[in-house]
């Protein structure tokens, strides 16, 4: 039976979150009271398909859950958003679980994880016609070869790519060489450029590949975004944060969107940083996704942090950059 048409197709992560609630981050050899204990459910991919389709996108997802009761809340809570899931249960596994320690005072959470080697995606999860029948696939860094495999479909298709890539994970190299839209951390691209200085390693980056855009997330910080000729920056939005959990989920679900509505580069980093803004006033993964009206409420009259980058920092990185490359 063919796939039906879809909008948008994740490939990747989900997880069951425990959240523990902290009045501040415990010292070593301590001894704390918690102030409260919620399970939810979250994961990279899985959380930005849960939000695109509440943003009204035709969502598909792709991933591995265990033979346990999180495996089926994770089938169920994809059934209830409409997501059109294709869940490989794994016979005695445990789907990948989290404990995740948020200090009430700022919001800012520590992520202790467990993924059993058996849910890692493999070629035999995939159907092209899953990945052809889609407007925009979405990938994490987790499982490479599969995400690889599934690219090169999409690439043959001119199907475009965009990447959630967080830590380097053995064999994303060869991924970065099927991405149109890497969305990184800092973190990611310090590591794999070795270039401290971001508005360096940014452009660097991007000169080896063919990406159309290379973006990456500063959380408090905003996102800035290079496509090989010139510098977009979004400040992040001032909200009042519970928990930071999720937010990076929902700024690539946010980019996901804009690049569909086909939205200019200035507005698309500016609604995935509301987006982002917005779920930290809740509590988990997918605890304060908004619709898209408080979005761009958020977005068009809502104030922000302080820019980490001035204007002209950014003209004259662009520059400098473009200088060098044609003394090159």
């Amino acid at each position: 039976m063919a796939a039906k048409h879809v909008d948008i197709l994740g490939i990747g992560l989900n997880a069951t979150d425990t959240l523990i609630r902290l009045p501040w981050f415990p010292a070593p050899d301590s001894k704390l009271r918690f102030l409260s204990v919620q399970t939810l459910l979250g994961g990279q991919t899985a959380t930005a398909m849960i939000a695109c389709a509440r943003w009204g996108l035709r969502a598909r997802y792709i991933g591995r859950i265990g033979d346990d009761e999180a495996g089926k809340l994770h089938s169920s809570e994809f059934h209830r958003a409409g997501v059109d899931s294709h869940l490989i249960r794994v016979d005695r596994c445990l789907s990948q679980r989290s404990f995740i320690l948020v200090d009430k005072r700022s919001g800012e959470r520590t992520v202790l994880w467990h993924r059993d080697p058996r849910l890692a995606l493999r070629r035999a999860d995939l159907r092209s016609d899953w990945v052809t029948s889609a407007r925009l696939l979405q990938l994490d860094g987790h499982d490479p070869r599969a995400g690889v495999i599934a690219a090169r479909w999409a690439q043959r298709a001119g199907i475009p790519v965009l990447a959630d890539l967080d830590t380097v994970y053995p064999g994303v190299r060869e991924l970065l060489g099927f991405l149109d839209y890497p969305v990184t951390s800092r973190e990611f691209l310090a590591r794999l450029t070795g270039e401290r200085n971001l508005l360096r390693a940014l452009p660097h980056l991007f000169s080896q590949f063919r990406f159309r855009m290379l973006c990456f997330t500063l959380g408090r910080g905003g996102a800035l975004a290079w496509d090989g000729t010139r510098f977009w920056y979004a400040p992040s939005y001032r909200v009042r944060v519970v928990d930071t959990t999720g937010a990076g989920d929902l700024f690539h679900a946010g980019f996901a969107l804009g690049l569909l509505k086909g939205w200019n580069w200035q507005r698309t980093v500016d609604f995935s940083c509301a987006a982002a803004a917005l779920n930290c006033t809740g509590m988990g993964a997918r605890g304060g996704i908004g619709s898209l009206r408080e979005i761009e409420r958020l977005r068009l009259t809502g104030r922000r942090n302080p820019s980490a980058f001035r204007a002209g920092k950014l003209k004259e990185a662009a520059a400098a950059w473009h200088s060098r490359s044609r003394r090159r």
